[in-house]
């Protein structure tokens, strides 16, 4: 009887086990899945602020330029009163 119980008590830690390294093995896909989807999300972000830097700097650079123009037109329109 105590044979019997011992193989019982074995069978029983081998099905823990399988389940336990199943329950591990989906866990370890869903992390792993979880932190490509965190890669492919950080390399969007990094895209999306260089076309902003990039898109603000052609920004600065017509408002910049707009100024000028309009200080050139009015000292122009200076000269022409004068």
């Amino acid at each position: 009887m105590a044979a019997e119980e011992v193989l019982q008590t074995v069978d029983h830690y081998k099905t823990e086990i399988e389940r336990l390294t199943k329950e591990l093995t989906e866990t370890t896909h869903e992390k792993i899945q979880a932190a490509e989807y965190g890669l492919v999300v950080l390399e969007e972000k990094l895209t999306l602020k260089q076309q902003y830097d990039e898109l603000e700097a052609e920004y600065d650079s017509l408002k910049q330029e707009l100024e000028q123009l309009k200080e050139g037109r009015g000292k122009r329109r200076g000269e022409t009163q004068s």
